[in-house]
């Protein structure tokens, strides 16, 4: 069996694409190419790849050339023919005998401008050519553009939002008459674990800070706990910035309480706190 695989890798279809093969091995490429549907993919993919390189990669002719080469043209159009001119015959009403009588110059002159038109149209042509790649670079350009302006518009977004938040952990560190501190320390399994709870009786609002807290196993979250009259309520869960004590963490909003404790649940959250995974605990 042949191996059109080995025949791809060759070489060959490269060589194909860009011209340099003689027409035996051309006609050999294209039988390959007749026989396996792999070949003629990769040949197809080569000549597009091909084409839009030239197009990317187009050069602009000088701005005068369009104005030299018809010069050139109309030049050669007003100059008298260098080679002669083949006699044509003709009879004269007062001479039987044939004679020659050269060619009408009109006839000349009609080919000159035919090809002076052929020439307008090339150039026409490659103006619009190259009219178009332009059109398509600003086209890219454009839409390269309007991403930037999309990331920059997100950035911004994120940055705003990040302001926003810092101010209002500014807001709450300066505010003791407001916020009460509630240090959190370490329970006997844990006795290095540190955290601090920053309540509003009045906003009932609570922001957490963590100082330090062990790393948690796979599949499992911090969720800090109110104890109002000893019933324990959900303050909500610590995400993986805050259990670093990477900045303050606003919590649910908690009515009432005497007591903040943390413990370790699975991600998500429980209904009711796994006492014994109790990591901090403190007294208001």
């Amino acid at each position: 069996m042949e191996d059109f695989q080995g025949y791809i890798e060759s070489g060959r279809l490269e060589q194909y694409v860009l011209g340099e093969l003689a027409p035996a091995a051309r006609a050999e490429v294209e039988d390959w190419a007749a026989r396996f549907p792999q070949v003629r993919e990769e040949l197809d993919a080569l000549e597009a790849g091909l084409g839009v390189y030239a197009e990317a990669h187009a050069l602009a002719p000088p701005p005068a050339m369009r104005e030299r080469v018809l010069g050139a043209v109309f030049a050669q159009i007003g100059q008298p023919e260098a080679a002669p001119v083949a006699p044509t015959m003709r009879v004269s009403a007062s001479n039987p005998h044939l004679a020659a009588a050269p060619a009408a110059p009109s006839a000349r002159r009609g080919n000159a401008w035919a090809i002076a038109a052929s020439v307008a149209l090339l150039l026409s042509l490659l103006a619009n050519g190259l009219l178009y790649s332009r059109w398509q670079q600003a086209n890219t350009d454009l839409v390269a553009l309007e991403n930037d302006q999309a990331r920059v518009a997100s950035t911004t977004q994120v940055l705003n939002r990040e302001l926003t938040d810092t101010r209002q952990q500014l807001h709450v560190l300066r505010s003791p008459d407001e916020y009460r501190l509630v240090a959190l320390a370490g329970t006997p399994a844990h006795p290095r674990a540190r955290a601090r709870v920053l309540y509003s009786k009045s906003e009932h609002r609570v922001y957490l800070d963590v100082q330090q807290l062990p790393p948690l196993p796979a599949g499992k979250q911090y969720q800090l706990w109110a104890l109002d009259q000893g019933k324990p309520i959900d303050a909500g869960m610590l995400t993986a910035a805050t259990a670093t004590g990477q900045g303050l963490q606003q919590m649910k909003d908690i009515a009432s309480a005497q007591t903040f404790a943390m413990t370790i649940e699975p991600t998500g959250g429980s209904v009711n706190p796994t006492l014994n995974t109790m990591t901090v605990v403190g007294n208001i």
